[in-house]
């Protein structure tokens, strides 16, 4: 196993840290330490298999176990000979075929959009790029590894003859620039990068096309009768179908920019991913190989998360200025940051065409699944999935039949929940998770080296990978160094510290780099939440945990609360599968409580054992199931749920696990219950960015009178105003000046509002 902090130490001489800081360390760390050592050394997950639902053919393809022994590489530690291979800049660049007469004037007009799309890339400055940036990733990185049997697996999928696209999420504009980096150190050519004109100014455009970068030209999203508009959408679709039969690999972004205030899943790269489908739908390839990425940073160089400046251009020299900057305030400091690439197991675009369209059914809005129960005119749960698109449908995609945006879609959904659920869980999130929802008061250095094993353990165990491993010492140090503006390091006695995060925005900070470890936790933390809020009415809050365990949970009452808990999160957060149905959620979610030892199967007098499957009988129903396999539980049978029930374990550590949970969830609850009770006093009609700033100024205020400023993130803000929109209580009417909110005369009253405020803090744990 490569060590990532250790390993490098030992290539390159580090400057040893201020005396103030080595003496903190010294003392707190005066102790003999063992090294991390996840599963006694004898196992760590190989993530990113492709779904076997959906693409069960290339499961089994493309894929060895001798793969998952090969361990990592440092992708920055490379040879110059790496980035001069002249065949790897040779590909041939997309144009007009020249064929037929075409009218000067429209010759012309077509020339201009391709100008604008791309430009031909450059080998003189393609290799004089690289060569300074592996200089300046040498010197922001301490490394950057990558799984070198991830990487064997995209090599051979590049042997199979079919163009590979590469799906990627985005944490930073840094992401486009390290991936074609990396891909043309590992031999896999000049990659092609799709980036977003919007985050960029003219000069820096100028400069990435000749680096191989493509632009969506703004006459893409005219509307559909606009002549421009179907011109620049057929010059868009020519480059990509060009581009895909010379073989050139692609990069698509399906996340938004980084500091974009907006929908998670982008609009612009499912547009991409539609031309892809459409070229691949017509023949003009026979298919192409999707891969999803994922790249993740122990600390994302800084973005503008303000609502104001969230969609400011990076120009050209603000961009050299950064570089500067990034390389004085390294220059001479040790602590350089870590990132992890993670490519998952490649799959057939037309394969998943295939399967995927066996997987839809009818869906309703979330005011039709929640408002009843919300205000109390039914109780039960509709059987059916809910339909949430944040994403706006820009002109590109809305070129397309209506069945074909359907899959790109949910292809686009699909593949960000692959990236999302590989990706590596860095120290800085560990250690942030710890420090907000374990340890706000503060707590003992000696107790965080044990706290900090455990979490890795239990990440581990639930088959996802970090971004780490070497000595526990090390990576402490080397973490709390990163967060060392948001924690205060305090000499308490002889051989041992007392970490303190730091009050005030730090916390909010801390809760966003916390979030990069609940996809790990998310299945257990929707259904401790769902069991917090089946015991609200039942036993006090602060009740004793040997209180809470003598009641009986029925698996019915459980499957009802964690669906009204999925209804209410945003499906940006959950990124469930297309192909996976609410119900088999549920299961999953059942299974994992009962799996990590919170619920465990109550016998009731009579009844069959749960663990009894000698007499049997098969169902008259089919016994597999497309979603999956059996499960812990045993209930494909939905019907025989009635008869089952659990308890809460009455294990010593099972209380503060189960808070650790909750806690998970309580930034995005509570800031949706603050939106609630802010409805009392917000300033509506409004736009939907004023009302916006309004929510996120009152999370503010509140969060300075009582200190929970985990809630005080603009994002948080946007995805309560949105939620709220889609579950019917604010309305949106068209005026002069563009779209204005207001409140739907259904929560006008005082009561409905405490209504839905006391819906959303069932499942919150104090």
């Amino acid at each position: 196993m490569a060590t990532m902090l250790e390993g490098r130490c030992q290539t390159q001489p580090r400057s040893s840290p201020s005396g103030r800081e080595a003496s903190l360390w010294s003392s707190g760390f005066g102790m003999k330490l063992e090294a991390v050592t996840p599963f006694l050394g004898k196992y760590r997950p190989f993530v990113g298999r492709c779904c076997q639902t959906c693409t069960p053919k290339s499961w089994e393809s493309l894929f060895h176990r001798s793969i998952t022994d090969l361990g990592f590489c440092n992708v920055i530690l490379v040879k110059e000979e790496n980035t001069r291979v002249q065949n790897l800049l040779s590909g041939r660049v997309p144009g007009g075929t020249g064929e037929g007469q075409v009218p000067d004037l429209v010759k012309k007009e077509v020339q201009r959009i391709l100008g604008h799309i791309q430009a031909p890339p450059r080998p003189f400055l393609v290799r004089l790029f690289s060569w300074a940036l592996l200089r300046f990733l040498n010197c922001l990185f301490l490394n950057v590894q990558l799984h070198k049997g991830q990487m064997k697996m995209v090599q051979k999928a590049a042997q199979a003859g079919l163009p590979l696209v590469l799906l990627s999420t985005h944490k930073t504009l840094l992401d486009g620039i390290l991936l074609p980096f990396m891909l043309l150190s590992q031999g896999l050519g000049v990659l092609r990068v799709a980036w977003d004109s919007r985050a960029c100014s003219p000069a820096l455009r100028a400069l990435l096309r000749k680096l191989g970068g493509l632009f969506l030209p703004p006459e893409a999203s005219l509307s559909l009768d606009s002549s421009e508009g179907l011109l620049a959408r057929a010059v868009v679709q020519a480059v990509i179908e060009q581009l895909l039969v010379s073989g050139q690999p692609l990069l698509i972004f399906l996340e938004e920019p980084p500091g974009a205030l907006g929908p998670r899943l982008s609009a612009l790269g499912q547009a991409w991913v539609g031309f892809v489908v459409q070229a691949v739908q017509v023949g003009i390839v026979p298919d192409a190989l999707l891969v999803p990425v994922a790249v993740t940073y122990d600390l994302v160089p800084d973005a503008p998360c303000d609502i104001d400046h969230a969609s400011a251009p990076l120009g050209l020299w603000t961009g050299a200025l950064a570089v500067l900057r990034s390389l004085w305030s390294r220059w001479g400091c040790s602590h350089r940051i870590c990132s992890r690439v993670h490519l998952a197991q490649p799959f057939s675009l037309q394969e998943y065409i295939v399967s995927a369209r066996s997987c839809w059914g009818g869906r309703q809005t979330l005011e039709q699944l929640l408002q009843p129960i919300v205000l109390g005119q039914c109780t039960a749960v509709p059987d059916t999935e809910k339909e949430q698109e944040w994403t706006p449908i820009t002109g590109p995609l809305l070129a397309l039949k209506e069945e074909d945006q359907l899959l790109v879609r949910r292809l686009s959904c699909h593949v960000l929940s692959a990236s999302v659920g590989s990706s590596a869980v860095m120290s800085t999130a560990i250690m942030a998770t710890l420090l907000l929802f374990k340890h706000q008061k503060g707590v003992f250095l000696s107790q965080l080296l044990g706290e900090f094993s455990w979490l890795t353990e239990e990440i581990l165990l639930r088959g996802f990978d970090v971004g780490f491993s070497g000595q526990l010492r090390s990576l402490l140090q080397h973490s709390l160094s990163l967060l060392r503006a948001h924690v205060a390091l305090l000499r308490i006695r002889q051989g041992d510290l007392l970490v303190v995060p730091q009050p005030g925005p730090g916390l909010t900070h801390l809760a966003q780099l916390s979030a990069e470890l609940l996809p790990v936790f998310l299945s257990e933390a929707v259904g401790a939440c769902a069991v917090r809020g089946l015991l609200a009415g039942r036993v006090p809050p602060q009740g004793p945990w040997e209180l809470q365990g003598i009641l009986l949970l029925s698996q019915n009452e459980l499957y009802r609360q964690i669906l009204l808990l999925m209804h209410l999160l945003p499906q940006d957060l959950l990124l469930l599968k297309p192909c996976q149905s609410s119900y088999c959620y549920c299961q999953e979610v059942l299974d994992r409580l009962i799996q990590c030892g919170l619920l465990v199967a109550e016998e009731t007098p009579g009844s069959r054992p749960a663990c009894d499957t000698g007499r049997q009988r098969l169902s008259r129903k089919l016994l597999w199931k497309p979603s999956g396999d059996f499960t812990d539980s045993d209930s494909d049978d939905f019907g025989e749920a009635d008869g089952r029930y659990f308890r809460l374990s009455q294990q010593s550590h099972c209380p503060d696990f189960f808070l650790f949970l909750c806690r998970l969830l309580s930034p995005l609850l509570k800031a949706f219950a603050q939106a609630a009770a802010f409805l009392r006093q917000g300033q509506l009609p409004d736009t939907e960015l004023g009302y916006t700033e309004q929510l996120f100024q009152f999370l503010q205020a509140t969060a300075q009178e009582e200190g929970i400023f985990e809630c005080a993130d603009p994002k948080l803000a946007i995805s309560a105003v949105w939620t709220f929109r889609d579950l019917g209580v604010l309305q949106q009417t068209p005026s002069p000046a563009g779209p204005r909110l207001h409140l739907s005369p259904t929560f006008a009253s005082l009561d409905n509002q405490e209504k839905l405020e006391q819906f959303i803090r069932q499942f919150i744990c104090s």
